[in-house]
């Protein structure tokens, strides 16, 4: 069973993976495979810096992200056209990692991704969990972890569904506002529920 678990940037998805973890459950990362699939040699990047040129690649090779960033929250087409680039290149690792879980005969797997629905990868899940936490903790963290402007995160945030739409969809929640341990509970209640439900027949 294939669990999407989502939210905005900045609600704590990693840390709430990594407590899965500590349970048992194995999980892949959309922003780490993305991140793998802009490496150098790979032919994402080569089509990258084609489109944009040298100003978005470090001179050892490697992606300058804060200036592809920038170009692509200023110009909505550029982030169209980056889009179709690497989601479906992100799409197909992702199927590989999962595949993988799959013959390891996981009980159940998390995908986890910021944008589970915005980039469709919720076909590819069972069950959707959303971390949940109010907009104004989403761009202190982010600000406070990446060292990014107040304009920014809002340019980011403005490109994810919206906190309500988010919830709209979610088939489990888990509010990540509060401290570590409150956060630990519901993970393992959730934990408890999935293994239940991949134990049932199809």
């Amino acid at each position: 069973m294939i669990i999407g678990l989502t939210g905005g940037i900045g609600s704590g998805k990693s840390t709430v993976a990594r407590a899965f973890e500590t349970l048992g459950a194995a999980w892949v990362d959309a922003d780490d495979v993305a991140r793998e699939i802009v490496l150098p040699g790979e032919p994402a990047l080569v089509a990258i810096k084609q489109h944009f040129g040298d100003q978005v690649i470090h001179q050892d090779g490697t992606l300058n992200r804060p200036a592809l960033r920038e170009i692509v929250f200023k110009y909505p087409e550029q982030r169209q056209w980056l889009e179709s680039v690497t989601h479906p290149t992100i799409r197909a690792r992702l199927l590989q990692h999962l595949s993988q879980f799959e013959k390891q005969g996981e009980p159940y797997v998390l995908l986890v991704s910021p944008l589970l629905f915005e980039s469709g990868q919720n076909e590819l899940v069972s069950r959707c969990l959303v971390v949940d936490v109010p907009q104004s903790i989403q761009i202190s963290r982010t600000q406070l972890r990446d060292e990014m402007s107040e304009s920014q995160v809002h340019a980011i945030l403005a490109a994810q569904l919206s906190r309500e739409q988010r919830l709209a969809k979610a088939d489990d929640v888990i509010d990540n506002s509060g401290d570590h341990a409150s956060m630990m509970e519901q993970v393992a209640r959730l934990d408890v529920r999935y293994r239940q439900l991949s134990a049932q027949p199809l």
